[in-house]
């Protein structure tokens, strides 16, 4: 068990790092390749042609719902990803820009599997237990925040040296490592069979029915709207803190080590309690530190503000993974993991975009309204959790649907 979630962790970071570092990569690349015009422009396209599919992730999820193997199809999955990022690597420059960006797209729709896909599998390779399910989910959150930090820094690096081009071939060729290693794990033990699943329309009501689901779903889409400004933000506080952009940006980096040390000590410390309950305990600690943040008077304070946003992150992340396993029902399971985090992506672009055009009312205001933002959240889930009645949990909602329709 113990090396089967060290094979999990080591693909699931792969997997991450390609996801997170291929952006940055193509970014790279078109600024450098001959025979572009606009290269700003092309920049910013293949980085949407890459982040846009993942709105496709309640499709992809219900596919790998109706899969007999689901690290089958996430391993070839993988593998094709690291493929059609090497074309497209290969591509840009050489032949017509709509290939290039057929290929990114093609490859951006299985980006969903590559984060929620794999997540919605974990709860199959952990002992049932409680604390064995959470110290796995601290071991997942660990591989966001490698997989984000690494891939990022891995692509930056070997462009120096290499060449983005070249960099983007490493990149690829992690993936397909990530595939042979999912493809390695041990297959689900009681797989739903396809004409059990339920339908798209049925599952996304899952998340517009009174609930945990919906309530977690809506404090995750909230938080992720000011966390995705994070390293949009951090820049523009140069000035309030009197350094320059670049000591600034540092403290996007210490917000990743935050999270990564926040993800290890809940590894060796696994989340008690129940998963809701813990979702709106550790928003609020996120809202709270927005707000440290946003009054942090000078660098070193800041910095120490930044690095407790991280650590507060790893738990608010690892509690919103344990909601989704534990009211998801069976014949659902993947397209909630996938929906939530495809969601959670677009909230995060979004939040990015917003702060570049609000930028003028300050970082600090801006961090500020993050930490209202967050705060009500909380507020809004203890609010309606009061005043809706108790929703069981993911298998016995099943079967009482079951009901509902035989009536």
């Amino acid at each position: 068990m113990r090396m089967t979630l060290v094979r999990y962790l080591v693909a699931a970071t792969l997997a991450r790092s390609a996801d997170a570092g291929a952006p940055v990569g193509f970014v790279l690349l078109a600024a450098t390749a001959a025979g572009l015009e606009r290269r700003e422009l092309v920049g910013a396209l293949l980085v949407t042609c890459l982040m846009l599919p993942h709105l496709l992730g309640p499709l992809v999820g219900r596919w790998l719902d109706r899969s007999r193997d689901g690290r089958q199809l996430i391993a070839a999955v993988c593998a094709g990803y690291g493929l059609l990022i090497a074309g497209a690597a290969l591509a840009l420059g050489h032949a017509p820009l709509t290939l290039v960006f057929a290929l990114v797209v093609i490859a951006g729709a299985g980006g969903p599997l590559l984060t929620g896909g794999l997540s919605s599998r974990l709860s199959e390779l952990a002992a049932p237990d409680e604390q064995a399910q959470r110290r796995a989910q601290g071991l997942d959150s660990l591989s966001y925040g490698l997989g984000g930090t690494a891939g990022a820094a891995l692509v930056a690096l070997l462009a120096t040296f290499t060449g983005p081009r070249a960099s983007l071939l490493v990149l690829a060729f992690t993936t397909l490592i990530a595939a042979v290693l999912i493809r390695s794990l041990p297959p689900a033990g009681s797989a739903v069979p396809a004409d059990q699943v339920l339908p798209l329309r049925n599952a996304l009501s899952l998340f517009t029915a009174p609930g945990p689901l919906r309530r977690v779903m809506a404090a995750m889409l909230v938080t992720a709207f000011p966390s995705g400004a994070v390293a949009v933000i951090a820049v523009a506080l140069a000035d309030d803190l009197q350094v320059s952009a670049g000591t600034a940006g540092l403290l996007t980096a210490v917000f990743g080590l935050g999270y990564l040390l926040g993800s290890l000590v809940l590894i060796a410390w696994p989340l008690p309690g129940e998963p809701e309950n813990t979702v709106v305990i550790t928003v609020s600690l996120v809202g709270a530190a927005f707000a440290l943040c946003a009054g942090a008077p000078g660098y070193p304070l800041a910095v120490i503000a930044f690095l407790l946003l991280g650590a507060a992150n790893a738990p608010y992340f690892i509690a919103t993974l344990a909601a989704r396993s534990r009211y998801s029902p069976p014949e659902a399971r993947a397209q909630v993991f996938v929906t939530m985090g495809a969601l959670k992506v677009g909230s995060s672009a979004g939040g990015a975009a917003a702060a570049g055009v609000a930028m003028g009312l300050g970082p600090r205001t801006l961090l500020a309204a993050g930490a209202v933002m967050v705060l009500a959240s909380a507020l809004g889930m203890i609010l309606e959790r009061r005043r809706s009645t108790p929703v069981k949990d993911g298998p016995e909602r099943a079967e009482l649907r079951c009901v509902d329709q035989d009536r």
